[in-house]
């Protein structure tokens, strides 16, 4: 009951930022979710040994988000910067041993963690933005879901045991074949809406045949995310990667997929911006 109990509320929370919520409040929303989950990640890390200083790593959260929202061209001088900043601490705080993987594991904090969240208000505010992003949230948790019961109740042979023993590759197959159904029902959803009800916030303007590749390619994005998540908390011995949420874990346990699914949805962008621009 707390699991359900729990979800509802969470894709209540979401469902009234994308439809209702000022870009801000999204951004913001996106920026705690990001911090929270970096502080799960931090201790996950802190288990192998390494440190990472908890203010860099909130004052680096908040930086990426706001260089991203705002100042787009100067993304990769910030994260120098920040990189170089903790490069410093570790060099003259840290035992010379760790003054490496200190840093490495803190910059890969803001790459994993921050800057995949930082996609989310950007995506709604490219064109078809609310659509896109019901479009890619329908993909990832339909998939989970079909993954989740499918995969118990015909799954035999294992996907990656070594990552996640309980994942099969029924539950993988299910997870694609749900996420191109469910996402082309959300497709087919926002141009009736659109064409009947003129309500337009749903619209996405591709070909059907686009969509069907798209939720694909989102959905294996988004199960590479939850693996790779997975073998992060194998490598530190946990399940779970915290207990923030009743019922689910952590926060990271909860976004894993979204963490690889937003960039790959923010990477089709890109190319059909490119592509149009240069036509």
């Amino acid at each position: 009951m707390k699991r359900i109990l729990t979800a509802i509320v969470l894709i209540a929370a979401v469902v009234a930022l994308v439809f209702f919520g000022p870009l801000w409040s999204l951004t913001v929303a996106s920026a705690l979710v990001a911090a929270l989950a970096s502080i799960e990640y931090r201790g996950l890390v802190h288990k192998s040994g390494a440190q990472i200083p908890l203010p860099w790593l909130l004052a680096a959260t908040a930086t990426v988000f706001g260089v991203t929202m705002y100042l787009t061209d100067a993304e990769l001088p910030i994260l120098s910067l920040l990189a170089f900043a903790l490069f410093a601490w570790a060099g003259f705080r840290a035992p010379l041993d760790r003054v490496l993987p200190d840093t490495a594991y803190g910059l890969f904090a803001l790459i994993y963690i921050a800057y995949p969240l930082t996609l989310i208000p950007l995506i709604k505010a490219h064109e078809d933005g609310i659509g896109l992003l019901v479009f890619l949230f329908v993909c990832v948790w339909s998939g989970d879901i079909a993954a989740l019961y499918i995969g118990r109740l015909f799954g035999k042979r294992k996907l990656a045991p070594r990552l996640s023993p309980g994942k099969t590759w029924a539950g993988s197959v299910a997870s694609i074949v749900a996420s191109m159904g469910f996402g082309t029902g959300i497709y087919y959803l926002g141009q009736y809406l659109a064409i009947h009800r003129d309500f337009t916030a749903l619209h996405i303007a591709m070909p059907v045949w686009q969509i069907v590749l798209l939720a694909a390619f989102l959905n294996i994005a988004a199960q590479l995310g939850d693996l790779l998540e997975s073998a992060i908390k194998r490598g530190a011995g946990v399940k779970d990667s915290g207990t923030m949420l009743p019922g689910h874990g952590g926060i990271l346990d909860r976004i894993d997929a979204l963490l690889l699914a937003a960039p790959a949805l923010w990477y089709v962008l890109m190319l059909r911006d490119w592509q149009t621009l240069f036509r």
